[in-house]
């Protein structure tokens, strides 16, 4: 597997704002870049995969984190081309 370009630990934050920094991140990163987030259970573990997907990104994984607290998630991303512009 290729190491994250980027990680972010986003436990402390709830949503939105686990989104808002997710997005700037991958803003950040070229097309194929991979970001690694640390995310908390419920809703930021489920809402910042959709919202990447939703995107145009690649949601490759979401797992535990071995070693951390229970509820401590690690996302994996790839970060998508951008959208094509929309036509008139």
């Amino acid at each position: 597997m290729t190491a994250p370009v980027a990680r972010l630990d986003l436990r402390a934050y709830a949503c939105p704002l686990t989104w808002v920094k997710t997005r700037i991140a991958l803003e950040r990163l070229p097309v194929g870049g991979r970001l690694e987030l640390w995310l908390r259970e419920g809703e930021p573990v489920e809402s910042v995969p959709r919202s990447a997907e939703e995107d145009g990104h690649r949601v490759l994984s979401v797992e535990a984190i071995p070693g951390e607290p229970p509820g401590a998630y690690r996302v994996l991303v790839e970060k998508g081309a951008a959208p094509a512009a929309a036509l008139p």
